[in-house]
């Protein structure tokens, strides 16, 4: 079992592996899912004169505890839910729930008011069926805001939405008038126009 520190560089490791530079480790993954098998990437990590010791369990341990299920174990096959910002991984168009969240910092508030979620570097704009994902996505970049997506608006407007799993849905954007301020404090929302 790994320690909590060695979990969180190994999570990392993992992230850059499966979801930004595959070919730096000579892992190939597939353009449909962005999986490999669970053997390809540990020798992948083996390699790494750091990792030569882990074992399936670690990799196990890591997918078990992610904060955020960043990661998926399926028939043998390991993948990066999403994130991704190489290749484009292909997900199946889904019915979302009426309201998303996506997390964000108060300095890409206006803008996003402004111009709508744009993916930036990733290859899709994430958002969430709960506050909760939205909050830990959004507070690694300072001042957290959480918006609320309409999401029957935003699917009359032609977005199109791809669950990518545990609450986690995906898109290639979102117009700015379907997006509105959440206040937990308040229970209440701020809409800009």
């Amino acid at each position: 079992m790994l320690d909590q520190a060695s979990e969180n560089t190994l999570s990392k490791l993992m992230t850059k592996l499966l979801r930004h530079a595959p070919e730096q480790f000579g892992v190939e993954l597939n353009p449909e899912d962005g999986s490999c098998t669970i053997n390809a990437l540990l020798d992948a990590i083996q390699a790494q004169p750091k990792w030569s010791a882990t074992k399936l369990e670690h990799i196990e341990q890591v997918v078990r505890n992610s904060d955020k299920q960043r990661f998926e174990i399926d028939g043998g096959r390991i993948r990066a839910r999403y994130g991704h910002s190489h290749d484009r991984v292909q997900y199946v168009p889904g019915e979302p729930p009426s309201v998303l969240y996506h997390g964000t910092n108060g300095k890409a508030l206006p803008t996003i008011m402004k111009e709508g979620i744009h993916p930036m570097s990733r290859q899709y704009v994430h958002l969430s069926e709960g506050t909760h994902f939205a909050a830990l996505a959004g507070s690694r970049r300072g001042e957290l805001v959480i918006l609320k997506v309409d999401t029957a608006m935003a699917k009359q407007l032609g977005v199109i939405f791809y669950y990518a799993g545990n609450e986690v849905w995906l898109t290639d954007g979102v117009p700015a008038t379907c997006c509105s301020i959440w206040r937990s404090e308040e229970g209440e929302e701020e809409s800009y126009e």
